[in-house]
């Protein structure tokens, strides 16, 4: 990852702030994945394992936490220092994994395996390979979540996209250093189009794929292992 991973490193410590000026519906974009994780098939399993890919500092295992109080998590992410934060708040309800996710993901079986706003900084095979190996490792009737920032369908739809995400972060009080901070961040980006990455997962094996949110390029998809 080098010059990426560095970049993350950089602004670890600032990283949740902007995020909630960045992302539309942040509440519910956030809030959709407790309710996509309650339709694994895994009723009978106390406590849920769950695995957070591209976990940072921990926000999506925190939401998640609250609504499944007996869970345990796994949160694995490149950045040690974002994850000295994500165990910080999570105690021993967590343990943390740093690793890289082109190099593959920690073994299950999971009951669910989530993640928010990381899978889209990796290329296209790199994201079928994780969503191939996602769907190994979850244990029949588990459930992945993918909250991400998706490019738009078309050319002009992404310009669309790009345009009103830029204007809505000034609107809620984004300043022009935050700003800068998220296009350095954004340079290693790798967007891909919702209604490929669905195909991605048909294709792969899930069942019940479906795009619970989409608000112009940020959308939250799920699809359970038969």
């Amino acid at each position: 990852m080098g010059k990426a991973t560095s970049v993350f490193e950089k602004q670890a410590a600032t990283y949740l702030g902007p995020r909630e000026k960045l992302v539309p519906q942040i509440d519910r974009f956030y809030g959709l994945v407790p309710e996509a994780v309650g339709l694994a098939q895994v009723a009978d399993r106390k406590p849920l394992r769950i695995l957070d890919l591209g976990a940072g500092t921990g926000m999506l295992s925190t939401v998640v936490a609250e609504a499944f109080p007996e869970a345990r998590f796994t949160l694995f992410d490149f950045s040690p220092s974002m994850l000295e934060q994500a165990g910080e708040i999570l105690g021993d309800r967590a343990e943390t994994v740093a690793g890289d996710m082109y190099e593959g993901i920690p073994a299950g079986p999971w009951d669910a395996v989530i993640s928010a706003l990381a899978i889209h900084h990796m290329t296209d095979p790199g994201k079928r390979s994780v969503y191939e190996a996602v769907f190994r490792e979850l244990r029949p009737g588990g459930i992945f979540v993918n909250a991400e920032h998706v490019l738009g369908e078309t050319p002009a739809l992404h310009d669309h996209y790009a345009e009103w995400h830029r204007r809505q972060a000034y609107e809620k009080g984004l300043t022009d250093a935050e700003w800068a901070d998220t296009v350095e961040r954004m340079d290693h980006d790798h967007l891909t189009p919702l209604s490929v990455q669905l195909g991605w997962l048909g294709e792969i094996g899930f069942t019940d794929v479906d795009c619970l949110l989409k608000d112009h390029g940020f959308a939250v998809f799920a699809g359970r292992r038969p």
